[in-house]
This record gives C-alpha cells, sequence and structure tokens, in this order.
C-alpha cells in the first residue's frame, strides 16, 4: 500500500507541474506578428507532455504502482557520482563562463564535461566539436534569427563587434 500511495504522489506532482506549465503558457504575452506559431507553442508543448505523462502514470498507480520494491534494488549499482559532479560542473561553467567570456566559450566547456560525464576519454575532439557546434549555434541564433545569447571574446573575434 505504502509503495502505490508514494506511485501515486510522484504522478500527481507530475499532473501538477503540468497544470502548472499550462497555466504559465497561458500568460506569456503574444505580439499580434507572429501568424502561426509564437513564443506560447513550446510551452503548451512541454506542458501537454507532463499532462499525459501525469496522467499515464497516475493509471499505474492506480493499478497497482510502478516502483519496484527495496528488495530488488540491492543489486543495483551505485550512481556514478563522478558523472554526476562532471554534469553539475558543467552546468555551474557555463553560468559562470557565460558572462565574461560570451556564449561560445561557456557552451564548450559545458559540452566538453558533459561529454566527459558520459564517458568519452577524447577531450581534445570533444572541445572541437563543441566549439564548432557552440559557434554554430551562436551563428543561427544572432546573426540569422536576431536573439543575443551572450557575445563574448570569440564571437567578437570572428564577427566583429558584439551583436
Amino acid at each position: 500500500m505504502r509503495k502505490t500511495t508514494a506511485d501515486l504522489g510522484a504522478a500527481l506532482f507530475v499532473l501538477a507541474l503540468g497544470g502548472l506549465a499550462a497555466w504559465q503558457a497561458s500568460v506569456i504575452p503574444t505580439s499580434p506578428i507572429y501568424a502561426q506559431v509564437g513564443p506560447k507553442a513550446v510551452p503548451y508543448l512541454v506542458a501537454a507532455a507532463l499532462l499525459l505523462l501525469g496522467a499515464a502514470l497516475t493509471a499505474a498507480a492506480l493499478r497497482g504502482g510502478w516502483s519496484r520494491d527495496i528488495e530488488e534494488l540491492q543489486g543495483a549499482p551505485r550512481a556514478n557520482l563522478r558523472a554526476l559532479g562532471l554534469l553539475l560542473a558543467g552546468l555551474l561553467a557555463n553560468l559562470a563562463l557565460i558572462g565574461p567570456f560570451g556564449f561560445t566559450v561557456a557552451a564548450t566547456a559545458q559540452f566538453a564535461l558533459v561529454a566527459a560525464a558520459f564517458g568519452s576519454r577524447n577531450h581534445l575532439m570533444n572541445l572541437g566539436i563543441a566549439f564548432v557546434v557552440a559557434l554554430g549555434a551562436y551563428a543561427l541564433f544572432v546573426k540569422l534569427l536576431g536573439v543575443n545569447i551572450g557575445a563574448g571574446v570569440v564571437e567578437a573575434f570572428v564577427f566583429g563587434s558584439p551583436a
């Protein structure tokens, strides 16, 4: 019974998150220049996905739950704290670097740390791929879409003065 209650609580929490996301999406201001897809589209998709997931989890909980007994988890592998630490370091690196150095440097550092967290050992290749992808993303967002995502040292060198 306790397992089913915990599963139902988690399911209802996901439903509540979906409702909160839908409510917040509904209050996003929309400019009349958006003819078809505006800034509300993706938040509404996320809200719908959360609501569907919450409904499925609620149905599963009402049928007996989905979580495993503690005895089944005894043989489960331990959490990889090194990988979790590298993921956290990637997020913190992005936060620390984007202001002073710009998007490309911050995203490159984050990409390389996340790749290492997933087990990649070719750090030089990771940095190269990350740099190309980050600079391409910057060019797409800033130069083509006109959305400022944080110009910095690299962007000023490659594209001239910051956008």
